[in-house]
């Protein structure tokens, strides 16, 4: 990957990005929807989007889901969606299987449905058991009904020297009931048994960004997410803008503390922010402003003004981010945070 330069703060655009973009690269958990409900404001700003002529993707680490089902579901949510427009995990694993297996070859299936529909897409077989001399193995999430006796059938491809692949590695996943674990969770259990290292597709790494770019044809895409650690990690390792929303996991002492690879390129409230420019946040003095609001670091981050809160948050990013680096910014922010109400 080439060298990329250190963003030091959010960045600023005229023209509302659904304008500025070709093609919207959306997460789905904490983006357009939680616990299976539509996340406010998102149906009405998805379609504004795509009234106005920006293409929308849905790209998701979730295995389990065929993108039929996925699709349909959005559907019922509101934005009439086709199961081409819906790029997972599993498309991405599958394709690196069969870029290094060949065609026809045996795959043993840890995971669910949506893992079988897409090694099928790319010729390849799925199989069961250890014992059907797979070329290769594959985890992805299957799930709570997943039965442990899967690990061990893993366990005991791999330990043959069968090589093994993972949709993703993201320990949990969001249910309607909480925090559940998620497929990285499963992975470390065949991991520590065996001792072994899968090949990873999902995001962050670059595979789930191919696979993404493959099937839209974005020439100019914008990645929009609610996870530092993938949709942002996944837009800095493809080297494409991103915007994070703040209806999923991350909060603002979170995105204050972020890594180089975890700053987006715009934050904002919700999906309208897809349908409006982002205000610029200029350098004044030893501080930073954007709208009423200026920050500056010192003992900790400090906060003066008044004004829309996501300015006053967009400036304190510009103050951590500057002070940290390349690095992570370690300053107390609790007290600029809570003028904010955030």
């Amino acid at each position: 990957m080439a060298h990329q330069t250190v963003r030091t703060s959010p960045a600023g655009s005229e023209r509302a990005l659904s304008a500025a973009y070709d093609t919207a690269l959306l997460d789905l958990d904490g983006v357009v929807y939680a616990g299976g409900q539509a996340i406010a404001h998102a149906v009405e700003s998805l379609l504004t989007a795509r009234e106005g002529g920006m293409q929308l993707a849905y790209v998701t680490n979730n295995a389990l889901r065929p993108p039929q089902v996925v699709a349909e579901h959005i559907t019922e949510l509101g934005v009439p969606t086709e199961a081409s427009e819906v790029i997972n995990s599993a498309q991405a694993v599958a394709r690196l299987i069969s870029e290094q297996q060949p065609a026809g070859a045996k795959v043993l299936v840890i995971g669910g449905e949506g893992l079988r529909i897409a090694l099928r897409e790319r010729g390849l077989v799925p199989v069961e058991s250890a014992d059907d001399d797979p070329a290769a193995v594959v985890q992805g999430y299957g799930g709570p009904e997943l039965q442990w006796g899967r690990f061990a059938e893993a366990c005991y491809a791999i330990a043959r020297g069968v090589p093994w692949y993972a949709s993703n590695t993201d320990l949990t996943i969001p249910s309607g009931r909480g925090i559940a674990p998620g497929n990285g969770a499963a992975v470390e259990v065949v991991r520590i048994a065996t001792g072994a290292e899968p090949q990873v597709a999902g995001k962050p790494l670059p595979p789930m960004h191919r696979e993404t770019i493959l099937r839209t044809g974005a020439r100019h895409p914008l990645v929009v997410g609610d996870r530092l650690d993938t949709d942002i990690e996944g837009a800095y390792n493809g080297q494409v803008d991103s915007l994070l929303v703040l209806t999923g996991v991350t909060d603002g002492a979170q995105l204050l503390a972020a890594k180089p690879e975890h700053r987006p390129t715009y934050v904002d409230a919700d999906l309208r922010g897809m349908l409006t420019g982002q205000p610029e946040v200029v350098a004044e003095g030893e501080g930073f402003r954007c709208g009423g609001w200026t920050a500056r670091a010192g003992e900790s981050l400090e906060l003066d003004g008044e004004g829309e809160a996501l300015d006053g948050l967009r400036a304190l990013c510009a103050a951590a981010w500057t002070h940290a680096g390349d690095g992570a910014c370690g300053l107390d922010s609790g007290k600029a945070l809570a003028k904010l109400g955030l």
